[in-house]
């Protein structure tokens, strides 16, 4: 199984995120700062907001889910789609932009607005699994859960908080990274519907 962008990935993340807990200038030039962006052109924060974190937790949370997830949609994507090894990074890379996208045109002249954290990008690569594997059983808080109802839930969940407002999670930037893993792997591979469609209507679970 090969893995090889998913630990780069990983170690670099961490390597930053680290670096920036003891640091807050390079939080503060790296994070999702909208102004940033849409003032001083500063287009490289779409990207470099996803390499930081609030805190060990935070980095923690994402990194691990994106070792178990990313590692198997790096092989899959080779083995199983017949894509090239670099789709992988393209969908990462591709899920940090998009899902901030949203919170850019609302937030970019908010000087007060700043979101960090790869949440986006690893929801787009977890949901890109999910198209593939939906009756798969992944542990939510331990509790065993098919994949598709967790989907279900989370994609819900990050609708309602969105519009609720308030906290500190960029609950936008879940959805969209989400929905961005999704359509990217359709896109890619067009047939990944027609997988998906038959693995839902053949509902098996394996608690």
């Amino acid at each position: 199984m090969s893995s090889t962008l998913t630990i780069s990935i990983i170690i670099l993340t961490c390597i930053i995120s680290i670096t920036g807990f003891n640091s807050p200038k390079v939080i503060d030039d790296l994070i999702f700062w909208p102004p940033g962006i849409n003032k001083n052109r500063q287009y490289y924060r779409f990207i470099t907001c996803g390499l930081i974190h609030a805190d060990y937790m935070h980095l923690a949370f994402n990194m691990f889910t994106l070792y178990f997830f990313g590692k198997e949609m790096e092989d899959r994507y080779m083995s199983e789609l017949g894509l090239p090894h670099y789709t992988f990074l393209i969908l990462y890379v591709g899920a940090l932009i998009v899902s901030v996208l949203p919170s850019y045109f609302k937030h970019r002249n908010d000087y007060n607005y700043r979101s960090l954290g790869a949440s986006g990008a690893v929801c787009a690569v977890l949901f890109s699994f999910i198209l593939l594997k939906p009756w798969v059983t992944i542990l939510v808080f331990f509790i065993p859960a098919p994949a598709i109802i967790y989907a279900l839930l989370f994609l819900g969940y990050s609708v309602y908080m969105s519009r609720r407002g308030g906290g500190y999670v960029n609950h936008d930037a879940h959805f969209w990274g989400a929905l961005f893993g999704i359509l990217f792997t359709i896109a890619v591979r067009p047939q990944v519907l027609q997988i998906f469609l038959t693995e839902l209507s053949h509902p098996h679970f394996n608690f």
